[in-house]
């Protein structure tokens, strides 16, 4: 007898911390990045291990970059002798300029001349055809200089490239956060585009939960809602929670969800943010919720 009382009395506590029916069901994530290699090599070095702590902006690992190195030296010094190719070009084109200032003289000079009976015919012919040649041999030399200019132009433009390349061959943790898995290990050969590890900030994790239409009235954005985890042994952990998302549209309950409503009923998904302090939630933990709670002033 005296143990059935006590079956009783325990029975009777356990309900007590859940005196009434929670609103709604879900399941906590977050928001997960996938850091991925930006260049093609040899990853040199890979610092994340899964479970450590990453600080936004700090260098977790390097791709080999030696090829790319010899190509901006090669790159560079063929940019200086084109640099000075185009010096060459800008002083035959001065050089030039002072001939055909000479000839242009010379020509109006024997056109004078000729208007005078003073020069023959052949004299001009010959002084227009010096000024001429002169004009066309500037025409080319600057058509020279202005080719050679695009390709220092060109050759810049590559030294920009090859330059981004390098800096991207660093990889960078885009967030503080804790690593959730790596895919990686240095001394691999890794593309482009290859997943490196996992990330996501854990101090706050997002409750998806669904509600129905009838519950919509109760929430809204940044109201507060109390968000409770099991515990173990019946009991329940309370935490605050506040409203981050509401859909937009209704959708049939996922299968996986349960709300007190039936599963064909449509319902909204609403995310609400709840902060880990205590680093009690993971990743994927059930949780359900109480809409009853007053909205912050």
């Amino acid at each position: 007898m005296r143990r059935l009382l006590l079956a009783c009395s325990i029975a009777s506590l356990a309900g007590c911390n859940r005196s009434r029916q929670p609103d709604a069901y879900g399941t906590f994530e977050a928001n997960e990045v996938v850091v991925s290699a930006q260049t093609s090599g040899q990853l040199l070095s890979f610092a994340p291990v899964e479970g450590a702590q990453l600080a936004r902006g700090a260098i977790v690992g390097l791709v080999d970059t030696a090829q790319l190195a010899l190509q901006r030296e090669q790159i560079a010094a063929t940019g200086e002798a084109t640099r000075a190719r185009t010096d060459e070009a800008s002083q035959q084109i001065a050089v030039l300029e002072v001939q055909r200032a000479i000839a242009l003289r010379a020509y109006e000079r024997s056109k004078r001349l000729f208007s005078q009976r003073a020069a023959t015919a052949q004299q001009l012919d010959q002084a227009e055809r010096d000024y001429r040649v002169l004009i066309a041999q500037i025409a080319a030399a600057q058509a020279q200089r202005t080719s050679v200019t695009k390709d220092v132009k060109s050759g810049r433009a590559r030294l920009a490239e090859i330059g981004e390349t390098l800096g991207r061959s660093r990889v960078i943790n885009p967030q503080t956060g804790t690593v959730l898995a790596t895919f990686a290990r240095a001394g691999e050969i890794v593309q482009a585009g290859t997943p490196l590890y996992r990330i996501a900030n854990l101090d706050s994790l997002t409750l998806r939960a669904y509600i129905s239409e009838q519950q919509l009235s109760a929430i809204k954005l940044g109201s507060r809602v109390q968000v409770n985890v099991d515990a173990g042994n019946g009991k329940t952990i309370p935490l605050a929670g506040r409203v981050d998302w509401i859909s937009s549209k209704a959708e049939f309950t996922p299968t996986p969800v349960q709300t007190r409503d039936e599963r064909a009923d449509l319902v909204y998904a609403v995310k609400i943010l709840v902060a880990n302090q205590r680093g009690i939630l993971k990743i994927g933990m059930p949780a359900d919720i109480s809409l009853s709670v007053a909205s912050p002033t």
